[in-house]
């Protein structure tokens, strides 16, 4: 069951009405909708985003407010809610093709592509700090993810870079000391994720299979335990370092579990 929420500072009728016109197209979804008119302040887009973070649903909106709208989109970030702009597209549009912007509201189409570029910022950003490139640039990114191989550091990474975060991951491998970088950077911002080692073997030897089986160590049931082992002793030696677990859960789950341990939501 997908929950819906139709958030609007109006009656929301409308905004309901477009989104039951595209559900049709998805017969087979179960989806619960439910409408929160008369939305008018941050503190109840806030309030709304949270609701819908707690049943794990999402967010279609029809706010005009430039306001609210960047609240709307901001918190959505925080707490890893989707959130569906169906009326900043189309003022977007009508005001590029009508060389007018909307009535008091001169910001709009300048926003929207700044958050379009933003992500395209993110995501470049993701792939060349990936794996520990570029560690003397780790300053730079507001979120940095630390594990040895195979704890989905690199998906991770996308995925939060796709919500509009700065991230970067760094590997930790056995007996290597990691970059000095890394133990500069403010508490809270560094990550470390660990998993149990009988899973992580499996995962490894799927890996070595795939690429021939001429890995080493690299799926070895001892070696695999002695090197999460050896990433549990840095995380626990620094105290502002999170530690998120990562066995069988999906990208979305561990990644909301970040966002919500970095303090800004």
């Amino acid at each position: 069951m997908y929950h819906v929420f139709v958030v609007s500072d109006g009656t929301g009728v409308t905004a309901e009405q477009v989104l039951s016109a595209a559900l049709i197209q998805f017969a087979d979804a179960e989806v619960e909708v439910e409408r929160r008119p008369g939305v008018l302040t941050e503190e109840q887009v806030r309030q709304v985003v949270q609701e819908a973070a707690q049943v794990g649903g999402f967010i279609v909106h029809t706010l005009v407010s430039d306001k609210l709208r960047e609240v709307m989109l901001r918190t959505g970030r925080l707490h890893n809610v989707e959130t569906i702009d169906l009326m900043g597209p189309l003022l977007a549009r009508l005001s590029q093709q009508l060389a007018i912007s909307p009535a008091e509201k001169p910001g709009l189409f300048r926003q929207l592509n700044e958050e379009y570029f933003r992500r395209i910022e993110t995501v470049e950003f993701a792939f060349r700090h990936d794996d520990g490139l570029r560690a003397h640039e780790l300053p730079q990114a507001e979120i940095v993810l630390v594990g040895v191989s195979r704890t989905f550091k690199t998906p991770l990474s996308i995925y939060l870079a796709f919500k509009g975060w700065f991230v970067a991951n760094v590997p930790i491998l056995l007996k290597a000391k990691p970059p000095s970088a890394l133990f500069d950077l403010p508490s809270g911002r560094v990550f470390g994720l660990t998993i149990d080692p009988v899973r992580l073997a499996g995962l490894r030897r799927v890996r070595q299979e795939h690429l021939g089986g001429a890995t080493g160590e690299y799926a070895d049931p001892d070696f695999v335990r002695r090197e999460v082992e050896y990433a549990l002793s840095i995380f626990r030696s620094q105290p502002g370092w999170p530690i998120v677990g990562v066995t069988d859960k999906p990208i979305e789950e561990i990644a909301s579990e970040i966002l919500a341990l970095t303090g800004q939501a």
